[in-house]
């Protein structure tokens, strides 16, 4: 189906032709953008950014480059594609046709994990408000805030899903999505790793190289999905998602970079009074993303998880590569857990391993990225590396909550914890410091002395273009 571009809500799911929808929507519409002016970007909303906006769902030619205001960006609902005569990969209903329409017996279990990725996006947004006001040059000014819009949109898409297939339910829960909040007393977000506040610019890297990584696993397993519009809906985020961790990424690699730099420039460790950021820092931030983000697969053992793969609601990761025959009733698998106060593995059904499956691959793709953070320590002909601490290191979900273990596994006590956790996490003093480094950086092509320039500017623009015009 082709975009409507000139509708109020651009779309490709029709909306012209259920004024029921478009009417509810459109009643949703002005208490999103009020979200936003209150809760999105500090002191944004009459920046013109150059922002790319989709116009259609094709790999090619999908997405237009050009200024806005973000509170005037295209929000919209965009669904991938539709696969001819598409049929259910995995579960009880292998081989079923796809559901186009909701399946009323898993209505509570679909409705739960729309919610649960949808709590998300808005949720990224808030943390990181504050950020444009100390961003180390306009080309990551413009980066975070095309994360941010595109966190919107995916938002909007999940809103679609609720109120097309829900009902009143689903109208109360889109709702309810506005009314949580990040780090909010009272009302936070669902998830505990969309709680904690964004407040540096190595934080934001560093959720975008994991937070959103988690976010790409959890769209990929939810793209398997029977309910043909969900799976629709996460291909097409996918597409998206990818510049998220891009940001990431290469943010994260530009700051190695400039530590390697300083540290052979000045033939020292301590980089921090020459104005970078030390590996050893760059190590507690990695320990933290990467462990809150863990948790977010949730428990190891889980009936939840079997159930949603066994109803054909959620898959794993690439299910169609996977090598079995997709339905595991008699599968077992091992998963990590804790027995008489030791680290152990132990064997579930394959079903109730689902979390740690998709898990499994998010610690594995996260270890690739992590070895290319390495390769420029080791051009420089450093003897340093950063890793990946133990999966049971600070964790609050599954089988390692409630206990303590150093970044290596090995299992502390409450004494030992509270005297080295500012060892391995980051301190109230490395937050600070970070902080001191946080200044804006606004003269097209200048870049803050913590972080390498990029390689490259955006969509064949110079790196000195204006890509941010402030008002």
């Amino acid at each position: 189906m082709q975009v409507d571009y000139n509708e109020r809500i651009p779309n490709n799911v029709g909306l012209a032709d259920d004024r029921r929808l478009l009417r509810a929507l459109e009643r949703w519409q002005p208490a999103f953008l009020d979200w936003w002016r209150e809760l999105g970007p500090v002191g944004a909303l009459e920046h013109e950014v150059y922002l790319r906006t989709a116009i259609g769902v094709d790999r090619d030619g999908w997405a237009h480059f050009d200024y806005a205001r973000m509170p005037d960006y295209r929000w919209g609902i965009f669904l991938a594609e539709p696969v001819p005569e598409r049929r259910i990969g995995f579960g009880i209903h292998k081989g079923e046709p796809a559901w186009q329409e909701l399946p009323g017996e898993y209505r509570a279990e679909l409705r739960r994990l729309i919610v649960t990725q949808g709590d998300t996006e808005p949720a990224s947004v808030e943390q990181q408000c504050r950020l444009g006001l100390s961003a180390p040059s306009l080309y990551d000014l413009r980066n975070l805030y095309q994360v941010n819009v595109e966190e919107g949109r995916h938002l909007w898409a999940m809103v679609y899903l609720l109120h097309a297939f829900f009902g009143r339910d689903g109208r109360e829960e889109a709702d309810e999505m506005l009314a949580r909040h990040a780090g909010d007393a009272d009302k936070p977000r669902t998830l505990e790793a969309f709680n904690e506040p964004i407040d540096d610019w190595l934080s934001f890297f560093m959720y975008t190289f994991f937070q959103d990584r988690d976010g790409k696993f959890q769209l990929h397993a939810l793209s398997e999905s029977g309910f043909d519009p969900l799976s629709r809906t996460c291909r097409f985020m996918l597409t998206e998602e990818a510049h998220h961790m891009f940001v990431g990424e290469s943010g994260v690699m530009r700051i190695v970079q400039r530590t390697c730099e300083k540290m052979r420039e000045h033939d020292t460790d301590d980089v921090g009074p020459f104005g970078a950021i030390p590996l050893a820092l760059l190590q507690k931030w990695v320990n933290f993303h990467y462990s809150i983000c863990l948790d977010l697969f949730g428990s190891e053992d889980s009936t939840n998880a079997a159930n949603y793969y066994a109803m054909g609601l959620k898959g794993r990761y690439q299910e169609s590569k996977i090598d079995d025959d997709h339905v595991l009733a008699d599968r077992m698998a091992t998963v990590p857990a804790l027995e008489d106060g030791k680290l152990v593995s132990r064997e579930v059904t394959a079903l109730k391993a689902m979390n740690e499956t998709l898990r499994d691959a998010f610690v594995a793709d996260s270890q690739r990225g992590i070895n290319r953070f390495n390769k420029v320590i080791d051009h420089f002909g450093i003897d340093a590396a950063l890793c990946l601490p133990h999966r049971a290191f600070h964790r609050n979900i599954g089988a390692f909550a409630g206990i303590h273990a150093a970044p290596d596994g090995t299992l502390v006590d409450e004494a030992t914890w509270a005297a080295r956790h500012d060892e391995w996490l980051p301190s109230a003093a490395d937050r600070a410091f970070v902080q001191t480094l946080m200044h804006p950086v606004t003269e097209p092509g200048a870049m803050a002395g913590w972080i390498a320039q990029p390689r490259r500017g955006i969509h064949g623009q110079p790196l000195d273009y204006r890509y941010v015009e402030f008002h």
